[in-house]
């Protein structure tokens, strides 16, 4: 298990900053963006995600934004931010998003209306729902999943599974936390020494699960609160992974907190920060080391851009 990788949390809105990135940046796309489906009327969709997905009360993760929206207006943010994603990848990149029963005939269109290739749908098998006598346990969400272009056949990559067992997370920093050897199953789709993007970071998941695999990786997450907390969870969670595998973690690379920099020129003058991490060895020319006034690196949102404004704000994300 190599975590000899560099990773980024970017904190911003992804309908924003994705237009930043350099064209063929990516080499997958894996997320779990929100789904907006809990509630039977706009009045439940508009209530906050804690007394939507939770019963903990105060004791609750934090909320997280972007999951208000109808289905209309779902799909059609859905197709904007994937088809900004699309232009970022690499031709035959994979890319994944998870979805629930409800918003998967929309997640599918979406996919295909931003130019993908829609190639089949994995099912999270969780196992543990709530039984309603007289019909089918709602016990799985799903995983839509397609390509930028043709997909060769003989990339290095596994054959992976349809269905993907495993429980929801004991003890989770986010609401809809995806548990994390699920996820690094999924971006074990990505061809080897990749680099993956997730718009909808939330706590870390998948950006943790792609170092954890020996992949490159850089999440963007609106909330703050949570951008902080996927930075110092992949620090920590990363380096004890390493030593777990025997891997000269820690012991072969200083300790870095997660640097914070300031973008004062993306959106209407909003502040956004990155946290990163570069171990030694790994710089390329171009790379942004921490100096605000450097050009952008390969896959890099340049910084010093200004994107066009976009109608509505892309969400808080669920991973």
């Amino acid at each position: 298990m190599n975590v000899d990788s560099r990773w980024q949390i970017i904190h911003g809105d992804s309908l924003k900053l994705l237009p930043g990135f350099a064209p063929g940046s990516f080499d997958a796309v894996v997320t779990d963006p929100p789904y907006a489906s809990g509630g039977r009327t706009q009045a439940e969709k508009n209530k906050s995600t804690a007394k939507k997905y939770s019963s903990m009360g105060a004791g609750a993760p934090p909320d997280f934004e972007g999951d208000a929206k109808d289905q209309r207006s779902w799909t059609r943010w859905a197709a904007e931010w994937l088809a900004d994603a699309r232009k970022l990848c690499k031709p035959g990149a994979p890319v994944c998003m998870f979805i629930d029963w409800r918003q998967l005939p929309a997640a599918s269109d979406a996919l295909q209306w931003a130019g993908w290739i829609w190639r089949g749908t994995a099912v999270w098998d969780k196992g543990n729902s709530r039984p309603q006598k007289g019909r089918f346990r709602q016990q799985a969400e799903y995983i839509v999943w397609g390509s930028n272009s043709d997909m060769p056949v003989n990339r290095p990559v596994p054959c992976l599974p349809g269905v993907f067992k495993y429980g929801n997370p004991q003890r989770r920093i986010h609401l809809t936390e995806k548990p994390l050897q699920l996820m690094r199953d999924i971006v074990k789709i990505t061809e080897p020494g990749g680099r993956i993007l997730d718009p909808f970071a939330g706590s870390g998941t998948t950006v943790l699960a792609a170092v954890l695999e020996g992949y490159e990786a850089t999440g963007i997450e609106m909330s703050d609160e949570y951008a902080r907390l996927a930075a110092e969870r992949i620090e920590t969670e990363g380096e004890h992974g390493a030593d777990a595998a025997g891997d000269p973690g820690p012991a072969a690379v200083p300790h870095v907190a997660g640097a914070v920099q300031t973008i004062s020129e993306i959106g209407e003058k909003a502040q956004d920060f990155v946290f990163r991490r570069q171990r030694p060895g790994r710089h390329r020319p171009g790379d942004r080391r921490g100096d605000a006034g450097d050009g952008a690196g390969p896959g890099q949102p340049d910084l010093r851009a200004h994107p066009v404004p976009r109608p509505s704000p892309s969400g808080s994300g669920t991973g």
